[in-house]
């Protein structure tokens, strides 16, 4: 190799810096990660050169062996993980090693607490990659060039981890990487073969790429019986079993292998919660190694970010998050394809309209389905811990995977009026079993939080007559129930939706009652009706409130509030919705109102109350000035009487 060329300087990504900085300080107690990481993108860099070679065998040049291969130099105090893939140009170089090239990196480190058992891992959710190589070594050289490019285009990178890098240009006869760890004195430990070894076999059996430890050669000795025993030569030993795990029979395969190669294949540093690993034969043919992680992983609501499917043909790797393979709401899973069925040089393009592709997204979908619904019902604890992390992101499932809706609306989860918190969560299996006998729908509202949707006006009725209701709180609960329409043969109906209907649960007498009391007050409506005018759509009589002297509710067909705050939020613009306005003809308030023979005054409280009722549903005012200084004014006008 010549010399390097003038190398130039460069500073890391301010989110490099801070990420190197959090990994030297807060994975001091897992360092022998690092070497998890280097193999396994060293064996993604090889099967990536082995895909690309389908097409253009040129890129292998003149050695076809692929392989990984680490070595120790104790004297030097170094490490070295060198492997014969597929290489970077310097532009690569740059990109991959001088910034994060993910999207949300800010925002993730804005997680971070400073807490080091904490931020370990949420890093580890994050995925260090090369960058783990500064827990142990406190300078790192990378020497590459890429598969197919003229040997003097090899890039040597070069950097103490301290904020800076340089690059230069050097001679690379092999292509490939190499990466040489000069370790730090307290990662001394690592310079010894036997130790890494042990941690090779520990996190990189199941890699099908060999991964090699060079064996120093003996030289001719005598046997304890006195018989020569010849000479071996000095080679490179392959150290793993080779055999990829996903092929390997289930009863093969301990639960401990598994969770190390979740580690592997996700980059976390916990172990999965569950996973499923299945060998289907038939029409279609193919393996799928499937994980559910313990925890959310930092860039979850991101939609557009990678998802962790992993492709295979044949055993070879195709691609990286392979989308095509689990639909957006299961992006939370990892794990790996195998295909014997898709052609070699299959693109996402061609996945995308594929026959056999949909077939196994399908299978695989309904598989992580079937996981959940049986850790719910044997592990219900579990499945609460799972909820938390991934509850929101499920609530997607309706919009998007109508064929599988009911299996979804089963996992689903959500705070209730019968419970004592928003902690406290019941499946619609649960509400429905508790349901009176004569209740055909499943009650529920949505608000902008808890207490609100807890506290509602609305609710009184449900209250008073011990019906329950599912009180929903998140950002996407509206967007959830415009798609999830029954369930188990029991529609959905919002308490604040349109005319109160409860059915067989209201009996004659009470019905009778309501139809005398709307008759004696339709005075006082066309009152109201008149004085608030084009700001409600109508008043009415409601029989839905107990404690307040009024609400507003959305007509059937109209937006409902949180729906068109919703879209409001995405920037979107919003028809104006004009609410109806309900009366509690036994609150002593309105009754009062409704003595008023002085029509301003009457039209001022008519406002005062629609303007409170819209502060409890809404959790906010157009003109909240105009509310406080009519306020103040009628408190005045009642002290000075």
């Amino acid at each position: 190799m010549s010399d390097t060329t003038q190398a130039e300087k460069h500073g890391f990504q301010t989110e490099v810096k801070q990420l190197l900085q959090l990994m030297i300080h807060s994975l001091y107690s897992n360092k022998e990660i690092f070497l998890r990481e280097l193999v396994s993108n060293a064996s993604d860099a090889a099967d990536k050169l082995r895909f690309k070679a389908l097409e253009n065998d040129a890129l292998l040049e003149t050695d076809a062996d692929l392989h990984v291969r680490v070595s120790v130099n104790k004297d030097a105090n170094t490490i070295t993980i060198s492997d014969n893939g597929i290489g970077m140009t310097r532009d690569e170089v740059m990109t991959n090693l001088g910034t994060i090239a993910k999207s949300g990196t800010k925002e993730f480190i804005s997680q971070l607490s400073g807490d080091q058992s904490k931020d370990s891992r949420l890093i580890g959710q994050f995925g260090v990659g090369f960058y783990s190589a500064f827990i142990v070594a406190d300078n790192v050289t990378v020497r590459t060039r890429a598969a197919g490019a003229d040997k003097a285009h090899g890039v040597e990178w070069k950097s103490a981890g301290d904020g800076e890098f340089t690059v230069a240009d050097i001679e690379k006869t092999a292509r490939g990487t190499d990466i040489i760890l000069h370790l730090k004195d307290e990662a001394k430990e690592f310079a010894d073969e036997w130790k890494l070894r042990q941690i090779i076999n520990t996190y990189s059996d199941h890699l099908s790429i060999p991964v090699q430890m060079y064996k120093e050669p003996t030289p001719e000795s005598e046997g304890p019986d006195g018989e020569t025993v010849p000479a071996t030569p000095g080679e490179w030993e392959t150290i793993n079993s080779g055999q990829a795990l996903w092929t390997r029979d289930k009863s093969e395969i301990s639960d401990d292998e598994y969770k190390e190669f979740y580690k592997t294949v996700a980059h976390d540093f916990d172990e999965p919660l569950l996973w499923s690993h299945n060998k289907v034969e038939g029409k279609h043919e193919y393996t799928s190694l499937l994980y559910v992680p313990k925890r959310a992983p930092w860039d979850l609501w991101n939609r557009d970010s990678q998802k962790g499917i992993k492709l295979y043909v044949q055993r070879v790797f195709i691609m990286d998050d392979a989308e095509q393979f689990m639909p957006t709401y299961l992006r939370f899973v990892k794990g790996l394809i195998d295909s014997n069925d898709l052609p070699l040089n299959v693109s996402r393009e061609i996945l995308q309209d594929n026959r056999i592709s949909r077939s196994m997204r399908s299978a695989s979908t309904k598989k992580v389905l079937s996981m959940l619904s049986k850790l719910a019902k044997n592990e219900p604890e579990e499945y609460a811990q799972f909820w938390d992390n991934f509850g929101q992101v499920l609530k997607e499932g309706p919009a998007e995977d109508q064929g599988n809706v009911e299996k979804i609306a089963s996992l689903l989860r959500f705070a209730s009026s019968h419970g004592d918190s928003a902690e406290q969560r019941v499946s619609l299996d649960d509400y429905i079993a508790r349901m009176a006998d004569n209740q055909d729908k499943i009650y529920y509202i949505v608000a902008d939080s808890y207490a609100a949707a807890k506290n509602n006006p609305a609710l009184e009725i449900f209250r008073k007559k011990g019906i329950e209701v599912l009180l929903l709180s998140d950002r996407i609960d509206e967007w959830l129930m415009s798609h999830l329409h029954d369930y188990n043969e029991k529609s959905f109906q919002s308490v604040t939706r349109g005319d109160l209907d409860l059915g067989d649960m209201d009996d004659e007498a009470s019905k009778k009652a309501h139809e005398e009391t709307e008759k004696a007050f339709e005075g006082t409506v066309e009152r109201f009706t008149k004085a608030l005018g084009e700001q409600v759509k109508s008043v009415r009589v409601t029989h839905r409130l107990t404690d307040s002297p009024a609400c507003i509710v959305t007509d059937e067909n109209d937006m409902s509030t949180q729906m068109a705050k919703l879209m409001e939020a995405a920037g979107q613009k919003v028809p104006e919705t004009k609410y109806i306005f309900e009366l509690n003809p036994e609150h002593a308030l309105v009754q009062r109102i409704a003595e008023e023979q002085d029509e301003q005054r009457f039209a001022d409280w008519a406002e005062l109350l629609l303007q409170q009722a819209t502060l409890a549903e809404r959790g906010s005012l157009k003109d909240p000035g105009s509310y406080v200084r009519k306020l103040n004014q009628m408190m005045l006008d009642l002290t000075n009487r």
